[in-house]
Parts: structure tokens; sequence; C-alpha cells
């Protein structure tokens, strides 16, 4: 009898306990370790980007011949290219150069990838054959050929390098979210709102996209480092930015004919995009992780 007493008082206290710790438990996405890593690196280059102007030490394009090709010192953390130009100034400028294109190409492909496959799952039929139809001729190409075709149409300049990228990536977005939406179809909530004559722009605005919104999130921080990987290829090979603009892709291509003897050239801005790609697909696998319950509930 003492013992049954004694563990009905406990219950409670042990209850509450457990309760307290998943109340205070740390958020599903900072529980890993490599995706804190990405966090803090993209709010590094984040956070260079916005400061470039107060950080930077040198005009990203003012040259000065007579400090071309310098080695690292402590006037030049990272030396100077072949113009004179300040390596450091010019990797902290490109940082904002690359960051604003992914972000621009990332919103405007996610918002009309997501519309299109909202409305193709949704209305299914001929308009949903016809938009398959037409993403299947997209993801037929390569895409960094495909944007490759489109730039050079277009020519070669930083809108262009992305406008190229914008339309090679919105069909993923469109797939992803035309299959949410014939899963959730004809899920309850949905044909409770039909029977109520709920109209078909509410039920997509109110209850297909709201429960879209977790594969996107993942899919939209691995395409900011996608996008950042493809419009540096596009800088590299001339159909992307131009210089003199401070970009990580032209800094490659410009310093890629002193990689035997002044190697740092090429070298700073590539691990600037390895970094930060690496960094944005960490997160990518964070989010995805913390976002699917089954994934969640085996860890």
């Amino acid at each position: 009898m003492a013992e049954l007493i004694q563990n009905s008082a406990s219950t409670p206290i042990a209850l509450r306990g457990e309760i307290a710790r998943k109340r205070w438990r740390t958020p599903a996405l900072l529980r890993s370790p490599l995706t804190v890593a990405g966090i803090v690196i993209v709010t590094i280059f984040v956070l260079a980007a916005l400061l470039a102007p107060i950080v930077a030490p040198y005009d990203p394009i003012k040259q000065n011949l007579a400090l071309r090709l310098k080695a690292p010192t402590a006037q030049h953390l990272l030396g100077t290219d072949q113009l004179g130009r300040d390596v450091l100034s010019r990797l902290l400028w490109g940082a904002r150069v690359s960051l604003t294109l992914a972000l621009v190409v990332v919103i405007s492909s996610s918002v009309f990838g997501t519309t299109v496959g909202l409305f193709s799952g949704y209305l299914g039929g001929t308009v949903d054959d016809g938009l398959m139809r037409l993403t299947d001729i997209f993801f037929a190409f390569p895409s960094l050929i495909l944007a490759m075709a489109i730039a050079g149409a277009l020519g070669p300049s930083l809108t262009t390098a992305m406008i190229a990228i914008a339309v090679v990536s919105w069909p993923v977005y469109t797939r992803l979210v035309r299959g949410q939406v014939l899963a959730l179809r004809r899920r309850e909530f949905v044909e409770a709102a039909e029977s109520v004559g709920a109209s078909g722009t509410r039920i997509i605005r109110k209850h297909l996209l709201p429960n879209s919104l977790s594969p996107l999130l993942v899919q939209a921080s691995f395409d900011m480092g996608g996008a950042i990987l493809i419009a540096a290829g596009l800088s590299f090979i001339g159909f992307g930015a131009q210089p003199p603009l401070a970009e990580w892709g032209v800094m490659i291509s410009e310093g890629r004919k002193y990689v035997s003897t002044h190697p740092w050239l090429p070298l700073f801005p590539g691990l600037a995009i390895l970094v930060t790609v690496a960094a944005f697909n960490l997160i990518g696998d964070g989010l995805r992780d913390a976002l699917d319950p089954r994934l969640r509930n085996n860890q």
C-alpha cells in the first residue's frame, strides 16, 4: 500500500517534469550541429553582404596598377588582383551580388512555379496535362545548358543571368506543389470546404497553399545555393555578370590566368562559393528533417 501511494504521488511530478522538458526543448531545426553551422555561415555572409559598404576596406572596382598582383599583406589581407584591386573588398561586394541574385531568383521562380502547380493540381484534366507537358520540356534540358542558351540569346549581363536561372528553376516548384495538391485534394478538410460552397481560389489560398509550404521551404533553401552556383558558372564563361562588377564567378574567371603564379585570385572566391552553397544545403537538410514528422519521429 505504501509503495502504491508513493508511486501515485510521484507520477504527477514526473509528468510535470516531462512536460517542462518538452516545453523548453531546443527547436528541431537547431538540434543538428551541421544545420547550426550552416545557419551561422549563411548569417556571416548575409552580414558581410549588408555591411559591405562599411566593412570593405577599399573600393571594389578602383584600380591601382602600382599594387597589381600583390600577395596577402596587412594592408590587403587577401592580396590584390591583376588591376591592383583589393580582393577582400571585391569578395565582400561579391557576396552582396551573389546573395541578392539568389534571393531574387528563388522568390520569382518559387512564386511562379507554386502558382502554376497549385492550379494544375487543383483543376486537373486538360489544364494539368498541358502544364505538365510544358514542365517536361524544361526538364528535358540540363539546367546549366538551358540557362546558357537563354542568357546567350538575351545578351550577357547580371539581369539576364537572373532571368535565365529563374526560367530553369520554376518547373521544380510546379512539380513539387502539384504533388502536394494531389495528395491533399481528397482530404476531408478540402472536401468539407467544397461542400459548404467555398470557391476554388479560397480553397487554394486557405487550405492547399499553407499545407504545401514545408517542402517549398526546403526546396528554396537548396535552390539558394544552386542559384549562386549556376550564376557563378554563367559569369565564369561570360554569359552572366560582366567585369568590372565584383561577382564571385567574374573573379574566378579573371583569376584563372594567374592560378599557377598567384593562386589566391581564384582560390578565395572559389572557397566563398563552396562554403556558401554547402551552408545552404546544410540548412535545407535541417529544414527537411525538422518539417517532416516521419523523419523527426525516427530521431
